[in-house]
């Protein structure tokens, strides 16, 4: 019984500490959330507040508008907005127009006002098939020639806010619309809000008893300067926001702010707040940006676990004090001579590439003198291809963490030995990605293979061919390395450190085969590694 006091005392304190950093750290996450919480509802009253300055502005321009029976006109509309300096005083509103409202075939008395308005004729355009027209015939303080004489009611998403408008007397908005894009320029993503004009005199059958409307009045926001000026001014809020029309899952998306949710906490206190603009729900969904700062650090549950388990470790280590000692002195006796074992065979690994690099200058060298025709010509040919092996070493190295292509690391590991113009047909089989592991090794197996081909064979006659065979979800890659044109091949008496790391590369560390076929045209190598399990 004594003998399981040890691991009883570490399971007691133990469990004691996870529980009390358990506890701590949902208090921690808690406290985030509730502070994060505050923070987004500042962010939404931000945008409110904002939204509420600019349609204010409609209002008072519908004020002007009522004010004067809706006889308001061209220079009398600027002058109103040039007073108010808009552009300065109200980002992200890039302007308020009026529509007139009339029946279709009557288009006659909108175009002789337009032009007594602008100084030439501007038609309503585009054709259209509704009972009904609302050409733009104001718009300030960005006025667009082209767009004044656009109907609106042609387009679906704005003719359905315009619809909602003429109801009542309300302010009704769209959903996300291209702003500019019907006036033949780039389309900016915004919205539009719409309030309806009543006066004395008006087309028949348009509004409610009591009432007479001879257009709309509406407002048109871009939503990045009109989201960016109310969520950027200081203090900067550490919040990322999406702003969608209706709910996320309907995928009308209206804004997102160009700041990235924060890695530690952007996942896990995410904020959804509503809010109604124009008759329309928006949601608004906050999360923190890496500027975020919870009120009490994450380290406290973390240091307050790690010191229980130090504590029960301790209480346990007591108990085996000696038998710790022993185990540790062993395993570094192991380690010891495995490091010595490990840092012999890198020598050997570094004596060997430095041999076979010296080899494949000096062979690249002749190879150069042999084809050229005096010593500048020499000296250019050999110095590029010296960049060559240089340049191609470079990839590799930079490339060493990442997956790399069969047919990439193949045309690397070749282009070293034989320079960079290879033999066409050289290669051939499918794309094979292989990880960092298989790379490594496969690219040490393709140099040495390389070096003893340059040394012994004739690199015309070498072909390197490989396929991918599956059993059930293993796939395995089957490797062919073959050289002809060689007469007489047969097994060398003694087996080279080439030879040996090649197979001490397959076999141990890809935990694949190697065969060599000493055939009388030449040495064959067949090759085949493990690929791991295929996706289902």
């Amino acid at each position: 019984m004594r003998r399981f006091l040890p691991a009883a005392a570490f399971l007691s304190v133990a469990l004691a500490s996870l529980v009390m950093a358990g506890y701590a750290y949902f208090a921690v996450h808690e406290a985030a959330r509730i502070k994060f919480e505050g923070t987004a509802d500042e962010a939404l009253n931000r945008i409110e507040g904002r939204l509420e300055i600019h349609l204010a502005l409609l209002d008072a321009t519908h004020a002007l508008f009522q004010a004067r029976d809706g006889q308001v006109s061209r220079m009398a509309f600027k002058t109103f907005f040039d007073a108010l300096d808009v552009e300065k005083s109200f980002t992200g509103l890039r302007g308020i127009g009026f529509l007139r409202l009339v029946k279709t075939g009557d288009e006659a008395v909108v175009v002789r006002d337009m032009e007594r308005d602008h100084g030439r004729i501007l038609p309503i355009q585009p054709d259209t098939d509704q009972a009904w027209r609302t050409p733009v015939t104001l718009f300030q303080p960005r006025e667009n020639i082209a767009g004044i004489g656009y109907d609106m009611f042609t387009d679906p998403a704005r003719r359905a806010a315009i619809e909602k408008a003429m109801g009542d007397e309300g302010t009704w908005a769209t959903g996300l619309v291209q702003i500019g894009e019907a006036m033949g320029g780039p389309g900016v993503p915004g919205f539009l809000v719409f309030k309806r004009l009543n006066v004395g005199s008006a087309p028949s059958g348009t509004a409610p008893p009591g009432a007479a409307t001879i257009g709309l009045l509406f407002a048109s926001f871009r939503s990045a300067e009109l989201f960016n000026s109310a969520l950027g001014r200081a203090p900067l809020l550490p919040v990322a926001a999406e702003i969608f029309v209706g709910t996320p899952e309907d995928g009308n998306l209206l804004f997102r702010t160009e700041a990235p949710p924060g890695t530690v906490h952007g996942a896990d206190l995410p904020v959804t707040r509503q809010t109604v603009v124009g008759g329309r729900q928006w949601t608004v969904v906050f999360r923190p940006t890496s500027a975020f700062e919870p009120p009490t650090s994450l380290a406290v549950p973390l240091m307050l676990g790690t010191f229980g388990l130090l504590l029960a470790t301790a209480i346990a280590a007591a108990a085996r004090l000696q038998a710790k000692a022993y185990e540790a002195a062993r395993a570094l006796q192991q380690a010891t001579e495995k490091s010595l074992l490990e840092k012999d065979m890198m020598l050997q690994e570094m004596k060997h590439r430095i041999k076979n690099s010296i080899t494949r200058i000096m062979a690249i060298a002749r190879q150069t003198a042999a084809g050229a025709s005096d010593i500048g010509q020499f000296t250019t040919t050999f110095g590029a291809r010296l960049q060559a092996m240089a340049a191609s070493q470079d990839v590799l190295t930079r490339a060493r963490w990442q997956k790399a292509d069969l047919v990439d690391l193949l045309t690397i590991e070749l282009g070293l030995a034989f320079g960079n113009e290879l033999p066409p047909g050289l290669m051939s089989g499918p794309s094979v990605r292989l990880d960092e592991a298989t790379t490594q090794a496969l690219g040490l197996t393709f140099h040495e293979l390389a070096t003893n081909t340059l040394k012994y064979a004739d690199v015309s006659g070498l072909r390197v061919t490989w396929e991918v065979l599956r059993n059930g979800r293993n796939r395995h890659l089957h490797l062919r390395w073959s050289e002809s044109g060689v007469p007489d091949v047969s097994e060398p008496e003694r087996t080279g450190f080439g030879t040996k790391l090649i197979d001490m590369t397959i076999t141990r560390e890809l935990h694949g085969t190697i065969q060599r076929h000493y055939r009388p045209d030449g040495l064959q190598i067949e090759i085949a590694v493990p690929l791991g399990k295929a996706k289902s």
